[in-house]
């Protein structure tokens, strides 16, 4: 990948668990991001669903970090941001929305009218801003683990994201690893090699998007 493909562009990047620790995905993320020529903005909240991210709320723990600086993980004290007041703080080109795992409901009946509800809020206040958005589905893990992911849900939970996100662009995770492939942690979470691979996958697949190409014009 050449080193300006998203040169000009602004990213907000925000997501759930995945996004909020050290060594999870904000790191080489927000570091491909960067390296592509892109100004990118992070965010994290631990369990945050996608409705969460509509009101400032409590979460377990969570991460920021801005352009080139180092990240800054949270504990107790961390709260989401509306999805409006970070767009209007960062004025992004575009927003990467990374959450699936959060909502899966893993071991339990999955809440249909609840996470509908959920995505289209979010997607809705988003599009209000004009913004394109990019949501990233969830990856294979391992079943079982702390929080019972299974392979079963999480093929369940990437179908129903892509059918409603949209105007939101779907990237299916699942399309980059094969079920176990990427080392886990807890059968959710995975080492430093995994998110760097899931890493760099999303990065590819963000910058060869029409939408993505288009907003360089």
């Amino acid at each position: 990948m050449a080193a300006t493909t998203l040169l000009g562009l602004t990213f907000l990047v925000i997501g759930e668990s995945h996004m909020s620790l050290p060594g999870y995905l904000i790191d080489p993320l927000h570091d491909d991001l960067t390296k592509q020529g892109a100004m990118v903005y992070s965010v994290g909240a631990c369990g945050a669903s996608a409705g969460d991210w509509l009101k400032k709320g409590p979460v377990p723990c969570g991460a920021e970090r801005s352009g080139n600086g180092k990240s800054a993980f949270k504990g107790r004290d961390s709260t989401t941001t509306p999805i409006k007041e970070l767009i209007a703080t960062d004025k992004p080109d575009v927003v990467v929305v990374i959450i699936g795992d959060t909502m899966a409901s893993y071991g339990k009946p999955f809440p249909q009218a609840w996470a509908w509800e959920n995505i289209t809020n979010l997607t809705k206040e988003i599009a209000s801003t004009k913004t394109k958005c990019v949501w990233v589905g969830p990856p294979w893990g391992n079943d079982g683990g702390k929080y019972g992911k299974t392979e079963n849900r999480v093929q369940f939970m990437s179908k129903f994201l892509a059918n409603n996100v949209s105007p939101c662009t779907y990237i299916d995770s699942l399309q980059f690893s094969k079920p176990k492939q990427w080392a886990t942690l807890d059968g959710q979470h995975f080492t430093p090699a995994g998110y760097q691979a899931w890493s760099n996958a999303i990065t590819q697949s963000i910058v060869n998007l029409p939408d993505i190409k288009q907003a360089k014009k």
